[in-house]
């Protein structure tokens, strides 16, 4: 079975992403046992979580960009552009 290279990145980049969650959450749990201590370690999570999502969706479009036509890559990179966007604070 054939797995593209874009998807093998995006995966791994997710499970990553997935470690470091999961080692800010043991961490709160055994290390950090304030709020404004757990507040801090979830601060820097917050900022881990768009940098995933632009990641992952640069290795998708790197993925697509061979298989669409430039018109309709240029419409799905707008899209991911116009969530990022919108999600700010």
């Amino acid at each position: 079975m054939f797995l593209h290279h874009a998807v093998a990145g995006m995966a791994l980049v997710r499970i990553l992403s997935a470690a470091l969650e999961f080692s800010a959450a043991m961490l709160m749990v055994l290390r950090f046992r304030t709020p404004a201590e757990a507040l801090r370690v979830n601060a820097l999570l917050g900022l881990a979580g768009p940098i995933v999502f632009i990641t992952v969706s640069c290795l998708g479009l790197s993925g697509l960009a061979q298989q669409l036509p430039g018109p309709r890559l240029l419409l799905v990179f707008a899209g991911v552009l116009l969530i990022v966007l919108g999600t700010r604070p």
